[in-house]
């Protein structure tokens, strides 16, 4: 396959030496609010991207293996280093520990499985993402995560993923990052357009829909996507913003949900199961389906729906 997959693009807001703080976005998903019910113990989820520094105190515990796929290093496999930042950016926003310095990740105990498919220049061929996905599943990981894409559909590429699907493994995909602010017109990337993985947009911070996030009619929710703080290289923090960012949001998600669902129902809910349960956690926007797909993540969407509630009654009251 001639063809290449890369990085969206994505922009860097700023790097800094040191922090101390639960991000805006983890807040924003309300994931500390349930911490007490699940942080992600014993889910773990595979993040295909540029590697990873694992040598990052916020993550160091948390990484239980990985592999390279790509020509960095000489192509060792057993070398999985990050020279890129993104892929160490988006392991902190999934599961970063909870230790009271640095930052948290959305599942701060979950375990992460770096897979190296792209390469020090975000670039990497649809050969390293297939084999990739196809060692994730080897690994009976229960989450893949893949903040990245191309304009091609590839049908390897898509039959990688279905045999992920198949294997009871959710698939969690950036909707990339081409998009004109406008629900009219429709901007596809691969694989986040593919109808059986969760496709991402981005939303800021003021639940305002990222201009760049693509829009088409297969995104399933959206996330905080801008000026994001997560874990760098180095041991070092950033702020990037893209739809890369927010698909980590929902990665680390679904390991609370799924961890907590399990518990609930006492078996291990299906693929299909716990798609469902994320989408009952997402509150709708306002905007087109074709931007926000349900609307924006929110892990404690039955808190919210009972404050929007006595607001309204609240104010009725007032009016009477």
């Amino acid at each position: 396959m001639e063809h290449k997959l890369h990085l969206f693009p994505y922009q860097v807001n700023v790097v800094v030496e040191e922090v101390s703080e639960v991000p805006k976005g983890i807040e924003l998903i309300a994931a500390p609010k349930i911490w007490e019910k699940s942080k992600g113990n014993g889910v773990t989820i595979a993040i295909l991207d540029t590697g990873c520094d694992d040598t990052h105190p916020d993550l160091s515990a948390r990484i239980i293996g990985g592999r390279n796929f790509t020509g960095d290093d000489n192509g060792n496999p057993d070398v999985f280093t990050d020279y890129n930042g993104h892929g160490t950016h988006v392991a902190g926003t999934i599961a970063a520990v909870h230790n009271g310095s640095g930052v948290v990740g959305v599942a701060p105990e979950a375990n992460l499985l770096i897979v190296k498919v792209l390469d020090r220049k975000g670039s990497g061929q649809y050969d390293w993402i297939i084999k990739g996905i196809n060692y994730a599943v080897e690994q009976k990981v229960d989450i893949i995560s893949m903040s990245l894409g191309g304009p091609s559909d590839v049908p390897e590429l898509h039959q990688a993923i279905q045999n992920a699907i198949a294997n009871q493994i959710l698939v969690v995909c950036a909707a990339g990052n081409e998009g004109d602010g406008q629900s009219s017109s429709d901007e596809f990337g691969y694989p986040g357009s593919y109808n059986e993985v969760i496709s991402v947009g981005s939303i800021n911070l003021q639940r305002n829909s990222s201009r760049f996030s693509n829009s088409n009619n297969e995104i399933d929710l959206v996330a905080p996507g801008e000026e994001i703080l997560s874990t760098y290289l180095n041991g070092t923090y950033a702020k990037l913003s893209g739809t890369s960012m927010a698909t980590p949001h929902v990665s680390g998600a679904l390991a609370l949900i799924k961890d907590i669902a399990n518990k609930n129902f006492e078996r291990n809910l299906t693929e299909a199961e716990l798609y469902a349960q994320l989408i009952k956690r997402t509150i709708p926007l306002g905007n087109s389906p074709k931007l926000e797909g349900n609307g924006l993540l929110y892990l404690t969407v039955e808190e919210y729906l009972s404050e929007v509630f006595n607001e309204k009654l609240s104010a009725q009251l007032l009016n009477i």
